[in-house]
């Protein structure tokens, strides 16, 4: 079976660029409120571990904080610092690794990363070396896929095949992602999870007549079915085991400065 490798991802954003992000779902700015529900952003020193395409980066930049991404493929740093010229934010791109970050102990505020844990077969050194350069105080924030989606059946498919994009991959329940938090050291200040919405199957034919046929259907359709149940279910721990990702925000041990 594959691993992920540096090739997977320089190829990954390879693509990208080539590809209107207005084009790309993102994360419907999960990452940005779960970070922003922790209090003002103003001078704050804020780390992205896996740079993605910078867009959460640039929205945190706008929002006062001080923000530096780490990645170890330049694809996504060019990204990132396109996305960051486009609207006139400074981020502060850094190529290095994930497992051996170049920065002291004690350095950030807030660490993130999403789509990142599931990819390492031992996700605690992860999670173990971003709480090393939190401040004791800050927060850590880890979203993943969650298991029980049909989104975990097809990906196990296509990477039984080989077709995976990402070579290999993995998912968490709430329940084991908390406890491999707690293993690292964090201390667990919430878990949250968000539906995906669109569904898989809407994005995916979406994005098949847009690249064989040109047509471009709505991003987010109208009148969406089952808002009204998701309302209601949202804040139910048991919701958790029915979403596409799922996240924990997790606290340094120790007094903020």
């Amino acid at each position: 079976m594959k691993s992920s490798t540096k090739k997977h991802w320089q190829d990954f954003w390879d693509v990208a660029d080539r590809i209107s992000l207005e084009d790309v779902y993102g994360n419907d700015g999960r990452i940005v409120r779960e970070i922003s529900a922790l209090g003002s952003l103003e001078g704050k020193k804020v780390l992205e571990v896996g740079a993605g395409s910078g867009r959460d980066a640039v929205h945190l930049a706008t929002a006062g904080a001080e923000v530096w991404t780490l990645d170890y493929v330049s694809g996504s740093l060019e990204l990132t610092i396109s996305a960051a010229e486009k609207s006139g934010v400074k981020v502060q791109p850094v190529a290095g690794d994930a497992l051996g970050k170049p920065f002291a102990e004690n350095s950030f505020d807030i660490v993130f990363h999403q789509g990142l844990l599931e990819h390492f077969r031992d996700p605690l050194p992860l999670l173990v070396e971003d709480l090393r350069v939190l401040k004791p105080g800050g927060h850590l924030i880890v979203d993943v896929p969650q298991t029980f989606h049909y989104y975990t059946v097809g990906k196990k498919i296509l990477i039984a095949m080989g077709k995976w994009f990402a070579g290999w991959e993995t998912q968490f329940t709430p329940a084991q992602l908390e406890r491999v938090g707690l293993e690292a050291g964090g201390e667990l200040v919430r878990t949250y999870g968000d539906w995906m919405v669109p569904g898989l199957w809407y994005r995916a034919i979406r994005k098949v007549l847009v690249a064989r046929l040109g047509i471009r259907l709505p991003m987010y359709p109208k009148g969406l079915p089952l808002g009204w149940l998701r309302k209601l279910m949202k804040e139910k721990r048991v919701a958790l085991y029915s979403m596409m990702t799922i996240g924990v925000i997790l606290r340094k041990p120790g007094s903020a400065e």
